[in-house]
């Protein structure tokens, strides 16, 4: 029991430092990209998915607890872990926070107005949103929009 307890907090270490870097890589080369307003903590707690992250948490925790080849484990890992490392890198965190974050032609509407174009982010109270006859960056205020 106490060897699945290790697997299992092993797992969790080695997936939180894989996820650190993947959320790292979006908000320098995404986020700050756009000069959008979010700070990495509200970022990182908000794009979680317990689905993947167990699932990692879980291949990790086997592979360095139960599998006695070493070097098979430390390869896996290894080259997951320069996989996640690489979202360092402008383009690539770019492009996996396009993936991540961004929706394209969407319509929203308040009692005045009605926005099309791209949603940037969309955070807890506003949504970064480019509007495409603006041609430029706006807020949303989420309490203000129409269903």
């Amino acid at each position: 029991m106490s060897r699945l307890i290790q697997a299992f907090l092993t797992g969790i270490f080695f997936t939180f430092i894989i996820d650190f870097f993947v959320i790292l890589g979006v908000k320098l080369n995404y986020i700050d990209f756009y000069e959008i307003d979010v700070y990495y903590n509200e970022l990182f707690a908000d794009h979680q998915n317990i689905f993947i992250y167990t699932f990692f948490t879980i291949i990790f925790g086997f592979l360095v607890t139960y599998v006695d080849n070493y070097k098979l484990s430390i390869s896996i890992i290894g080259t997951l872990f320069i996989i996640s490392t690489l979202t360092l890198i402008a383009p690539v965190g770019h492009k996996v926070g396009e993936v991540m974050l961004m929706k394209k032609n969407v319509t929203y509407k308040n009692n005045k107005f009605s926005f099309r174009g791209d949603v940037y982010y969309d955070g807890r109270t506003h949504i970064t949103f480019y509007d495409n006859e603006l041609k430029k960056i706006i807020l949303l205020n989420k309490k203000e929009l129409i269903e």
